[in-house]
């Protein structure tokens, strides 16, 4: 009897065990699609300021009709958020290509990160009517 309840006990151990793995796999897959919907959020939010601020007049600090002032800086980023936004819970924010007359590109990085060790990485390119986004890792 004693060696019946041993094998029993090991037996629950194990699939406690296996359960808690396949639980932490569980949740590192959620976490890392909760920060991938996030940072697309946030770049939403980004691409519509950048529309306002292209079609803001130069005299009230927009681009009057031109996304050229957005510059690949902090500066650039800076006419769109503020500090606390650009670098959030979510992840952080930047314009990967200057603006055109035409055209600007955001990127927004994740802080979860994948298996690989990187981190969910977008850009968002923004025109005057549309948004395309990219998946870069």
């Amino acid at each position: 009897m004693g060696q019946q309840q041993l094998l029993l006990i090991i037996l629950g151990v194990i699939v406690v065990s296996v359960a808690v793995i396949v639980g932490i796999g569980v949740y590192q897959d959620h976490a890392v699609d909760r920060d991938r919907a996030a940072i697309l959020v946030d770049l939403k939010i980004l691409s519509s300021k950048a529309q306002a601020y292209y079609n803001r007049p130069m005299s009230l600090g927009g681009g009057s009709r031109s996304y050229v002032g957005l510059t690949a800086d902090a500066r650039g980023i800076g006419l769109l958020a503020g500090q606390n936004f650009i670098d959030n819970a979510n992840g952080s924010y930047s314009i990967a290509v200057a603006g055109t007359a035409t055209q600007v590109v955001l990127r927004g990085k994740g802080k979860v990160a994948l298996p690989d060790g990187s981190f969910p990485e977008y850009d968002l390119t923004v025109t005057l009517n549309s948004q395309s986004v990219v998946k870069v890792n």
